[in-house]
């Protein structure tokens, strides 16, 4: 057959992408809809406008419209007069029925943003259902401040600001269409949009770490999870931040990776568990000082945002911190779900108002404590090295399991970081469907069962299912640790770690203290896995 136009001189083709239209039956199945498989002939890559990240953005705002569309039946605004005296319509526990709950339209008043009040700055006290105030358990009143961490505090501020700037306006301009939003409303759309912006820049950031698996990022976009969960708080601060520090460190940028990581940690508390992998990769491969450098710049970072707000109001300041520690074991954590099913009163009984679980925390403390040992050995000891993505998520991994809180929306903290540890897309699908129905049961619960909700077994039933679908997760993942050649990143021994940064390629050069125990084993592989590894240094 002859062309009917001459062949271009430029015949470039990005031939090493992966290309799950043709690999993986789901996407091949799925993408008929769109004319079905990539040809065999095509030139890939060479796609100007629709490229594939840009393809991901739309498939992100598909999601991110349909998980605002899940929160919209909390947002009606009933009463009268300006924005600031309207309402967001939460009667009947609309909420919980129509499973459209977020904390940010509580929070609104709960933490005097709607008063325009500084957070850190302001208190308040608590009351009981008579109004009354509440002394804690050693007989002080119990004064509350912002729950947050500074850069999530100052973003609702923000926001709140922003909000009342909306206020303004309405009542200098008379104009029925923006007047008829409350003023809670708005503070939730400007947020939103802000979160949007986030997970768009997370969506960015897998996409780049993902190397030639871009369409892996597709399943960040496209998560079932966020239906009900990226707006529901403000995580999508703290995963931005992270996976950008990640992709920092990609790009063998170890200063801006720490202060990514340490502007994360002043986000969420979360974002600091990444530094482990990072630490013991170094370790293993003697590469502490690029480590130290990433450690010692997120350590700056956090203490530029904290310090003012610590020097000026250190009573706010600490309550994040006070309030981890006294927090029982929540709905969602597998402490409860033990105890919804024997009927365990949990390790503290009879605590006091505020009063913190010591028992509980020390458990909490000693179980992630022996799991980061855990990852430690296989990290040290595994035959070849583990990739930053994979002790990632299992290091995040741990921390919610073994955690006395597991808040749905911290699973959006695992779905980076399980699409780069593990791109098998059914199974990660499964997962996060799991883990998306959560919320269902949760609501239903929170509605009662006076109100023909359902039963606390049913949540905890779905939590069960959902720890166990991520403690699968984990065993695959230390699977391909011990057996490389079935990773898929690692393309059959072409790659080593696309995100790896300054660990890609390297040996191994442990110190000479570390122990022999301590140290990688020798490569075992079997008969096939040993002819792909062969093939895979041809090609390398």
């Amino acid at each position: 057959m002859v062309s009917p136009l001459p062949v271009a001189a430029d015949t470039r083709s990005a031939d090493d992408r992966d290309l799950p239209s043709r690999n993986d039956v789901l996407v091949s199945a799925m993408s008929e809809v769109v004319g079905g498989p990539v040809g065999r002939h095509a030139l890939i890559g060479r796609q100007r406008f629709f490229t594939p990240l840009r393809v991901i953005f739309v498939i992100a705002l598909m999601f991110l419209a349909l998980g605002w569309a899940t929160k919209s039946p909390c947002l009606q605004t009933i009463g009268t007069g300006s924005a600031d005296q309207r309402v967001a319509n939460w009667n009947g526990q609309r909420a919980y029925f129509q499973l459209c709950y977020s904390d940010t339209v509580p929070l609104y008043t709960a933490e005097l943003l709607s008063q325009g009040k500084f957070p850190y700055k302001s208190s308040w006290l608590e009351t009981d259902e008579a109004g009354q105030p509440r002394l804690q358990y050693d007989g002080t009143p119990a004064v509350r401040y912002m729950e947050y961490p500074v850069i999530t505090g100052v973003y609702q501020y923000v926001s709140m600001a922003l909000a009342k700037t909306y206020s303004a306006l309405t009542r200098a301009v008379t104009w029925p269409v923006l007047s008829g939003v409350a003023e809670v409303v708005m503070f939730f759309n400007i947020a939103a949009f802000g979160l949007a912006l986030a997970w768009l820049a997370t969506v960015w950031a897998t996409a780049m770490l993902a190397g030639r698996r871009i369409w892996d990022a597709a399943l960040v976009a496209a998560s079932p999870v966020l239906i009900f969960q990226i707006f529901t708080n403000f995580d999508a601060l703290a995963t931005a931040f992270a996976m950008g520090g990640m992709l920092a460190w990609a790009r063998r940028r170890p200063v801006l990776a720490g202060v990514l990581i340490g502007l994360g940690v002043a986000a969420k508390l979360y974002p600091v568990l990444l530094l482990l992998p990072i630490v013991l990769l170094a370790l293993r491969s003697g590469r502490l000082a690029e480590a130290g450098k990433s450690v010692a710049a997120a350590l700056a970072a956090w203490l530029v945002v904290n310090l003012p707000i610590m020097a000026l109001f250190p009573q706010g300041w600490a309550e994040f911190f006070r309030l981890n520690s006294r927090r029982g074991e929540d709905m969602d954590s597998l402490y409860n779900v033990f105890g919804s099913f024997t009927g365990w009163p949990g390790f503290d009984t009879e605590l006091g108002f505020w009063e913190p679980p010591a028992i509980l925390n020390t458990v909490v403390a000693l179980l992630f404590g022996m799991c980061c040992v855990a990852i430690a050995y296989i990290a040290l000891t595994a035959p070849q090295r583990p990739r930053v993505a994979q002790l990632a998520f299992l290091v995040v991994a741990a921390f919610l399991l073994t955690n006395k809180v597991w808040s749905p929306q911290f699973s959006l903290w695992l779905v980076p970081l399980a699409v780069l540890a593990l791109p098998h897309r059914r199974i990660l699908l499964a997962w996060m469907t799991i883990d998306a129905l959560v919320w269902v049961p949760r609501m239903l619960f929170l509605y009662g069962e006076q109100n023909k909700g359902l039963s606390e077994q049913w949540l905890t039933t779905t939590v069960l299912l959902r720890d166990v679908a991520v403690i699968a997760l984990c065993v695959l993942v230390v699977r391909q640790v011990y057996r490389p050649a079935t990773d898929l990143v690692r393309w059959g021994g072409r790659l080593d770690d696309p995100a790896g940064g300054v660990f890609d390629r390297a040996a191994d050069q442990p110190p000479s203290w570390l122990p022999a125990w301590l140290r990688p084993r020798p490569v075992a592989v079997s008969p096939g896995d040993d002819a792909r590894q062969r093939v895979g240094a041809g090609l390398h």
